[in-house]
């Protein structure tokens, strides 16, 4: 038995907040991923693992077959106000003997950076793992060179677990470290305050 089928509820419908939807990934989101996969290059550095605009269709292809599996959900990060393709994100790594799963494989168009749409994204999916599936733990990973990463985690409220050393190699051949983050489920109400306050104080009522 997969994990998914084991008891993992996928969403019925796009997860969607203020500012970003994130709609179940398919093939009709190609052009968009290309598209934002090239804002900002973001393909281009060196510690990701990010498709260039070449390889989206076989990307996508191998996700929606990590799904199949049972393996992963992914979705597509959407713009609400403007429908432009922001990235990617997944649930990973799922599994409901604890409950717990993993919130990873998220990249996104360098233009979206600090707009807020990220942190939100972080928001529907943790509301999703916590309050719908009832999980006990969410974690996140990231590359210890990726700076930028590190720090937007830390941000969500996510505490370091600890750094794995030598997990993966990276394009250049390099061996990666990678840092890795948890959410307990006695800490998602106060996690869920801070990113609410982060985000309606970006995004005021009119």
């Amino acid at each position: 038995m997969t994990a998914v089928s084991a008891g993992f509820p996928e969403p019925a419908s796009p997860l969607a907040g203020a500012l970003v939807r994130l709609e179940p990934l398919s093939p009709a989101h190609l052009g968009g991923l290309q598209d934002a996969v090239d804002d900002g290059r973001v393909w281009d550095r060196w510690y990701t693992s990010v498709p260039r605009p070449e390889d989206m269709a076989a990307e996508i292809e191998r996700r929606l077959a990590l799904k199949a599996d049972g393996e992963m959900v992914p979705f597509v990060a959407v713009r609400q106000d403007t429908d432009e393709v922001l990235g990617m994100t997944a649930f990973v790594d799922i599994d409901a003997s604890v409950p717990r799963l993993e919130i990873g494989y998220t990249w996104n168009r360098a233009s979206a950076h600090g707009t807020g749409t990220n942190a939100e994204s972080k928001l529907l999916l943790l509301a999703y793992a916590f309050e719908t599936w009832g999980a006990e733990c969410v974690t996140l990973r990231t590359s210890w060179a990726n700076q930028q990463s590190r720090e937007a985690i830390a941000r969500l409220g996510a505490r370091q677990d600890g750094v794995l050393r030598g997990q993966r190699r990276l394009k250049s051949g390099e061996l990666d470290d990678v840092v890795v983050f948890s959410i307990l489920k006695h800490e998602w109400p106060s996690v869920k305050h801070r990113l609410q306050w982060r985000l309606r104080e970006r995004t005021p009522s009119a």
